[in-house]
């Protein structure tokens, strides 16, 4: 297991996902630092880091879930601490990006949050962020320090290899064109054929997947649904609807980040069809969304991996989410 000079980083946690950070840092075997949180009685919030910074690396945890605001402004915070107490570099570790959803203006008068956020971090003190999955892959040039896309793909692909699937009943479907070539190289891994739908987006609560889907699934029994996150369910709860009335008789979810906003698992649940839920920890998920066929798999191995050969000066393309392999 990788161990880091203790001397050298310390590892601080916001109150997004501590569980999460805690095992990252164990990974590495540093210890988390306290972090000490308050608010005044006009609800400004009050931030003490509890381990001195000064010429060290900094890392810091936090991912952007409910509430979002207040967690960013807490990863803000934490991030501005550590830069003017004199670290020597500052690491923003966001397992998950939530606003990579807004990278574009699409309609008149809206912030393309992705990068505004972005630049804030580096105005804050960041120098270097990491982040697993991100929703649009050209959010990451947003940033103009130093950002790690890493990838949840060899979790997803050793958890099937497990599973000897036959690769002649079963296909990778991507929601839509903009995962088609994520889903391509989850597929090429495991030695599937790949699909992809046609979607459109009538609300946050409604999509419209269109029959092409049809054609490419005849002849299949399986289907693994391959997605980056899933908040209300309503593309995976269509395109199963879609895959059923194809002939498709067991469906598999996977995705990064399992959000599973409103009713999303209640009606996930109902589809029998529906056999398995496969995603990760990037977002804390309470016990009351979790299904007994849902896995969670740890992306602190993944995250620790890459803080590792980072400040040991190695490569991390393979963790890349545009890798090839794994």
């Amino acid at each position: 297991m990788p161990v880091m000079n203790s001397e050298d980083v310390r590892f601080f946690s916001g109150r997004s996902h501590p569980e999460l950070a805690a095992e990252i840092s164990n990974y590495v075997s540093i210890p988390l630092e306290d972090t000490h949180f308050r608010k005044f009685s006009n609800d400004n919030l009050e931030i003490q880091l509890g381990a001195s910074v000064r010429g060290r690396d900094v890392f810091i945890i936090q991912s952007l879930v409910a509430p979002v605001s207040d967690h960013l402004i807490e990863l803000f915070m934490m991030v501005d601490i550590a830069h003017g107490a004199g670290a020597r570099e500052v690491h923003a570790i966001i397992p998950y990006y939530s606003y990579a959803r807004s990278d574009k203006k699409d309609a008149p008068r809206i912030s393309i949050t992705a990068r505004l956020i972005a630049d804030l971090l580096q105005t804050a003190g960041a120098t270097h962020v990491m982040m697993m999955t991100l929703h649009s892959p050209q959010v990451h040039g947003f940033f103009s320090i130093p950002t790690d896309p890493l990838s949840a793909r060899g979790l997803f692909v050793r958890h099937y290899l497990d599973q000897y699937l036959d690769p002649d009943n079963t296909i990778v479907v991507a929601p839509d064109m903009g995962r088609a070539k994520s889903a391509g190289r989850f597929a090429s891994l495991l030695g599937f054929a790949v699909a992809a739908a046609d979607k459109r987006r009538i609300s946050d609560n409604s999509v419209i997947i269109g029959d092409s889907i049809s054609r490419q699934v005849t002849g299949y029994r399986k289907a693994l649904i391959y997605d980056d996150e899933i908040a209300t369910g309503a593309t995976v709860i269509e395109l199963s609807r879609s895959l059923i009335a194809s002939g498709i008789e067991e469906i598999s979810l996977i995705c990064t980040h399992g959000l599973f906003t409103g009713d999303a698992i209640k009606r996930i649940a109902e589809i029998e069809q529906i056999t398995e839920i496969v995603t990760t920890n990037t977002v804390p998920i309470p016990d009351g969304k979790r299904l007994p066929i849902m896995h969670i798999l740890s992306v602190a191995p993944i995250f620790g991996e890459a803080i590792w050969r980072n400040s040991n000066r190695q490569s991390i393309g393979d963790l890349f989410s545009f890798a090839e392999d794994i």
